[in-house]
């Protein structure tokens, strides 16, 4: 259902025109809409085994293995690059999150919820938003600190980053209730024990889960890197995941320590505030 932020009626025939067009395994498919007065609605298949927040964030273990949560992540990418590179317009969605990754029956996954998304031409490499757009955890941090670097495709690279390293760590990166305060966020604790080339310690995985945890991790940290020039694109992260793990360098460590403490301020500045029913350009 769409909210009424977005019942402008012309607004609505161009995301059902734009959203139509798309068509590819690792996106949803548009099958039809309905409008009714001021309501709005966009219709997709049903994905029987639900979106991936329900799997990696299980308070009982988690149902894939470590293979298939890597055919999920390298779906997911898939998904996205063809919304940077495979339409004629360049779809930045600016929402990526387990929450917006949904399964089908054979946990192929599907990039879906296209209501923060923004077209543009695909020679557009810098582009202008007026407000930050996303969920808080995965927005890219330009998005808040116009001086790190302009807006881009790269926005989406830094979600899937942090995408990533939740389902590495199936967790939430950022866990104030941890009984360890140095796992409290995540990809600062992992990057660590990587530094150090100390095992990782996720769980009874065999030395080949080992391997596809690590490669998950590293190309992770690639992603999130702070300054977005130093992320790569889609393309190139498909390319990290489908190689060899010896082929991958650890980066340079990124300014999490300093997005971590963002993050933490801007949760402390709301907490007190009462969620609000309506749709927001930033969901908490």
């Amino acid at each position: 259902m769409l909210d009424k932020s977005k019942a402008n009626g012309e607004d609505f025939i161009n995301e059902v025109a734009t959203i139509g067009r798309i068509h590819h395994i690792n996106v949803v498919q548009l099958i039809g809409f309905c409008v009714e007065r001021s309501k709005q609605a966009l219709v997709y298949d049903f994905m029987v085994n639900g979106s991936l927040d329900k799997i990696i964030f299980s308070k009982e273990n988690c149902t894939l293995s470590w293979q298939k949560l890597f055919e999920v992540a390298l779906g997911v990418a898939r998904g996205i690059e063809y919304l940077h590179r495979g339409c004629q317009m360049q779809i930045l969605h600016f929402d990526i999150k387990p929450h917006n990754i949904l399964l089908d029956e054979n946990f192929v996954p599907k990039v879906s919820d296209f209501g923060l998304a923004k077209l543009y031409s695909v020679d557009d490499s810098i582009i202008s938003l007026t407000a930050a757009r996303g969920t808080l955890g995965y927005i890219a941090p330009e998005l808040f600190y116009r001086n790190i670097g302009g807006i881009s495709y790269k926005a989406d690279i830094y979600s899937f980053g942090m995408l990533l390293m939740e389902m590495v760590g199936r967790r939430k990166n950022l866990n104030a209730f941890d009984d360890h305060s140095s796992q409290i966020y995540f990809p600062s604790w992992i990057y660590d024990r990587f530094e150090q080339r100390e095992n990782i310690e996720l769980g009874d995985e065999t030395e080949v889960d080992d391997k596809i945890a690590r490669k998950m991790i590293m190309v992770a940290f690639w992603c999130i890197q702070m300054n977005p020039t130093n992320r790569p694109s889609m393309s190139k992260v498909l390319e990290m995941l489908e190689n060899e793990l010896d082929h991958l360098e650890l980066p340079s460590r990124p300014s999490l320590f300093s997005l971590e403490k963002s993050i933490e301020d801007h949760v402390s500045k709301n907490v007190s505030e009462e969620p609000s029913t309506s749709k927001s350009c930033v969901d908490l």
